[in-house]
């Protein structure tokens, strides 16, 4: 599912292949869940989202390459460098399945040792799949993973958000995308229920003034030219959309009847949505890195021929954006997300997306969103834009948003 579709809900959700769904959620929220009738909603509270109780601003920014994430394997001297960063929006949801590619190249060289380059989400779990295949791994980083711009990022699986451009991709990635959309989801399952939560699902309510079938973006202004004609995208149209090719292990969204609607809106849609606790999660895969007796060297790199001076022979460069200066990749363009968080709500556990912005409640904080405000931009939002500062007046406007949702929500419940 596109970040269009789960937050801007600028497209229709289709349609997708009935079956169970399984989850692992936390005893507060299955608690609400055991006081519901089967097949209706759970008593909703509404949630304290007010400036007043913000906690951090955080800004990302996603590493997009329009032809998909670097995979292919680069000599350096006598160094073999096999590539995995470019994921764009969905790093954290296709990690283990990019790893797994990655290291399968890596074993192809036949060396033991094998350095990562960068320690995000992209490189730690490339460094575990690494020491799961028998290897001796130390990564080298500037920065552990609480201090990466992977953890400045949403949270939620969004496998195919902004991770290539249909045409520069070309068909013969889609089979890519999927081989590592269904390894990492096979993999997130083995991390349901455990202390903490570090995987975990959320009821997720999509809410709209109008009818779902009515909202659609506009067309591309004529004139305006594409990736190919401008070396960027101009219009959401542009972006991939693989989704279909995983609608069967995906759990089916639902409209819900008005009658059970809790929201004072008129149309709500609910899925059961995958996400991340950033601290439970992280800390996990930490420990067992070490644990299963890896090395991290806080180091920087400048250039490529930095690596010459390494002891492995075989590196797996994940350096996320970083690439686009250290490694001199200009395919790489900036999309620029800020997420805005508030202490976490252990009463309310769901998430909602309303009027272009969207909110999320974990066990680590409820993370609020802006993200298309006008409805105009789809997958264009924040493409392009290298800002890394925090804009309070973003912050602001999300939350203002589910300050009166909630807040009319709450004399519905008086």
């Amino acid at each position: 599912m596109k970040r269009r579709d789960l937050f801007a809900g600028s497209l229709a959700l289709g349609a997708l292949a009935t079956r169970k769904s399984w989850a692992s959620v936390p005893e507060a929220a299955a608690a609400l869940r055991r006081t519901a009738p089967a097949g209706s909603i759970p008593h909703l509270p509404p949630m304290r989202v007010h400036m007043d109780q913000l906690t951090d601003i955080k800004v990302c920014l996603r590493p997009f390459r329009p032809m998909g994430p670097r995979l292919d394997v680069e000599k350096i001297g006598d160094k073999t460098v096999i590539h995995n960063y470019g994921h764009g929006g969905s790093g954290w949801s296709l990690s283990w399945g990019s790893a797994n590619i990655a290291v399968g190249k890596a074993a192809a060289t036949l060396k033991e040792s094998v350095a990562v380059i960068g320690c995000g989400v992209i490189g730690l779990t490339s460094a575990l799949t690494a020491q799961r295949a028998g290897k001796t791994v130390t990564i080298y980083t500037k920065a552990l993973l609480p201090h990466t711009r992977s953890v400045r990022a949403n949270g939620s699986w969004t496998p195919d958000s902004r991770v290539a451009l249909t045409k520069p991709a070309g068909p013969e990635f889609a089979a890519v995308w999927e081989q590592m959309a269904r390894y990492s989801w096979r993999t997130y399952r083995d991390y349901l229920g455990l202390p903490g939560n570090p995987i975990d699902f959320r009821d997720n309510y999509s809410l709209s003034d109008i009818p779902f079938d009515q909202r659609h973006l506009p067309p591309p202004a004529p004139g305006v030219g594409d990736y190919s004609t401008t070396g960027k995208p101009q219009h959401t149209s542009e972006f991939a959309d693989y989704g279909d090719l995983i609608r069967d292990i995906i759990p089916n969204p639902e409209d819900i009847d008005p009658k059970d609607n809790p929201f004072p809106v008129a149309h709500a849609r609910r899925a059961n949505m995958m996400m991340f606790n950033f601290g439970a999660y992280g800390h996990l895969l930490l420990s067992e890195f070490y644990q299963a007796g890896g090395k991290i060297v806080i180091r920087e790199f400048h250039n490529p021929a930095d690596l010459k001076s390494l002891p492995e022979d075989v590196i797996i460069n994940c350096p996320g954006y970083a690439a686009s200066d250290w490694w001199q990749d200009k395919t790489l363009i900036p999309v620029r997300g800020q997420t805005n968080w508030l202490p976490p709500q252990a009463d309310a556990l769901y998430g909602v997306e309303y009027r272009g912005a969207a909110l999320l409640s974990k066990t680590d904080g409820v993370m609020v969103q802006g993200l298309d405000f006008t409805h105009t931009l789809g997958e264009m939002i924040g493409v392009g834009n290298s800002f890394e500062h925090a804009d309070r007046s973003e912050a602001e406007k999300a939350i203002g948003i589910f300050e009166d949702l909630f807040a009319r929500m709450g004399k519905e419940h008086v």
